[in-house]
């Protein structure tokens, strides 16, 4: 029984008992949350349901809470309930219902920890999404791991996820990358608003190689070539980086295209229409702060050129026409205004404003010896995705990059990242994988089979600890979609890794010397292919690898 069961269970009988006494079971919340006490000596499992609700039902919490320990108590899967305090319930599972979280996984294998929850829901998460102006940064390689890793945790409870990378091929910094890069083929000095740094020579070697005749072209001509050929070259370079990374995209979606095609003119035209933009100063402004934004924002300027916003609103526009239900933007730090503009865009349409979400993620900065890390060898003064796979390898900076919230900054300290420690968190947990695979292999050497095993036989504080930790792995999986936090999944694999650790130091799985191979060891060995599993399955959903060797 998972800590979601025992909930499903506990709700369940006290809306019973309520009913029976004739109070509403409609003052329970929908779902009931369990703690693990940090005493296992108090039990599996304790909930504060009967203090949540005993006022509103109109009983003394301790009554409640004893009403439910006596109903509780009469269930197979409950092996004890007692009250504590002014009304907290202390549960302890039944051996069987423990070894019944094994069996569970062992069933669904790579499928534990799914669900369909959210089948039928269609999500558009955009991330990344740099400018093609130079190699992806840190906050842009933040959201290759971040974003990534949330695809595969809401694809896991159902939904229809496409990845998109929103290709930024209009607008003025497309307009400075082409003067860089022609400066570069001059061999002259990068324009005071242009981009710095030594692969902007071997872009624009790139794009001679393919026109050689570019520099002898008019400038306007010139700057053309430059901007078609080098944008795309980058661009490739870019997902090549990516693909290396572990991410790839469904949709590489053009912003050019939303201007081209007459997009963004017909979302203006419509707004204007609506009533919902108005002419101020000669430029044309969304009414946003009816819907909830801190200001007006311009969407024409008064030049008649397009404000980013109008892009935004166009490509919005054409996500739902997609039919997603759910659009999701990762931003970075600098990003907070997009927030309510891009919700007030979603209300201007008539959509929900919550059609929208946006993540903001912080800054990164890599440490080397307490001294932060500022210069990269390719792209000037800007650390980049190459250069952090490079210090410490790609399933380290994944995984350090999604281990933390989104909403805090990050230090990654190099010399900690990469080494091969317990002190590094992704090498504790791939090594506990590691080890439980050897474990297998020896197992099979010495004839232990973890059929058909007795999971009575586990009666350790280090195997129930362990059990229950892996229990709680559909629950992380859950919050982590709910909440958009995949960080979840990371710290609860390494609680997981050092529950593993220490049912190991305590536990002994398989016969030594003449042993003959004996119940414990089947039971022992069955719930270590478990724990395998799990450390598998939360590392796929992170996109880190699960080695069977270390």
């Amino acid at each position: 029984m998972t800590p979601a069961d025992l909930a499903e269970l506990l709700r369940a009988t006290a809306a019973s008992v309520l009913a029976s006494r004739g109070l509403d079971p409609e003052v329970l919340p929908a779902t009931l949350t369990l703690d693990r006490p940090r005493n296992p000596e108090h039990g599996d499992y304790a909930s504060n349901v009967a203090m949540q609700v005993a006022k509103k039902a109109g009983v003394s919490p301790r009554d409640l809470a004893s009403w439910l320990a006596d109903a509780l108590s009469s269930d197979a899967a409950i092996d004890e309930v007692s009250v504590a305090g002014p009304g907290f319930l202390n549960v302890r599972l039944a051996k069987a219902a423990q070894g019944a979280i094994v069996e569970r996984v062992a069933a669904e294998a790579g499928a534990y920890g799914a669900s369909d929850v959210l089948s039928g829901t269609s999500i558009n998460l955009e991330f990344v999404s740099a400018n093609p102006t130079g190699p992806i940064h840190l906050g842009g390689t933040r959201w290759a791991a971040v974003g990534d890793a949330l695809g595969r945790v809401l694809t896991a409870r159902g939904a229809a996820v496409t990845r998109e990378y929103y290709f930024n091929d209009h607008g003025a910094q497309i307009d400075r990358f082409a003067r860089s890069l022609v400066a570069a083929a001059l061999g002259e000095p990068t324009p005071d608003d242009g981009y710095a740094g030594a692969y902007l020579a071997d872009i624009a070697a790139g794009v001679l190689a393919e026109r050689p005749d570019a520099l002898g072209l008019p400038p306007a001509e010139r700057q053309e070539v430059f901007r078609a050929i080098g944008v795309e070259k980058m661009f490739t370079q870019i997902k090549a980086n990516l693909h290396e990374f572990g991410t790839d995209f469904d949709v590489y979606f053009h912003e050019n295209s939303l201007f081209e095609s007459g997009a963004v003119e017909k979302a203006v035209d419509t707004l204007k229409s609506s009533g919902k933009l108005y002419e101020k100063d000669g430029a044309w402004w969304l009414r946003s702060t009816d819907f909830g934004d801190d200001k007006d924002r311009v969407v024409i300027k008064s030049d008649g050129n397009a404000a980013y916003i109008a892009g935004d609103i166009a490509y919005f526009q054409n996500k739902r026409a997609r039919g997603f239900d759910l659009c999701i933007y990762m931003l970075g730090a600098d990003h907070h205004g997009y927030i309510g503009r891009l919700k007030a865009a979603a209300a201007a349409f008539g959509d929900d404003p919550d059609t929208v979400e946006v993540l903001i993620g912080q800054m990164v900065n890599l440490v080397s010896g307490g001294v932060a890390v500022k210069m990269s060898k390719r792209a000037g003064t800007v650390i980049t995705l190459d250069d952090l796979v490079d210090a410490i390898g790609v399933d380290a900076a994944r995984y350090v990059l999604v281990r933390s919230s989104v909403d805090s900054s990050i230090d990654i300290d190099l010399a900690l990242w990469s080494s091969q420690s317990s002190d590094n968190p992704v090498y504790y947990v791939q090594y506990a994988h590691a080890r439980l695979c050897s474990l297998a292999v020896g197992a099979a050497e010495l004839g232990v089979s973890a059929d058909d095993p007795d999971f009575s036989l586990l009666a350790t504080e280090a195997e129930g600890d362990l059990i229950r930790t892996i229990g709680e792995y559909p629950r992380v999986v859950a919050s982590a979609a709910d909440l958009r936090e995949p960080h979840r999944i990371a710290r609860y694999l390494e609680e997981l890794a050092g529950s593993y650790h220490r049912f190991y130091g305590a536990c002994r799985v398989l016969p030594q010397g003449d042993e003959r191979p004996a119940p414990l060891h089947t039971a022992r060995l069955a719930l270590g292919n478990a724990t395998r599993q799990v450390l598998a399955n939360g590392l796929g959903l992170l996109g880190v690898s699960a080695p069977e060797k270390m």
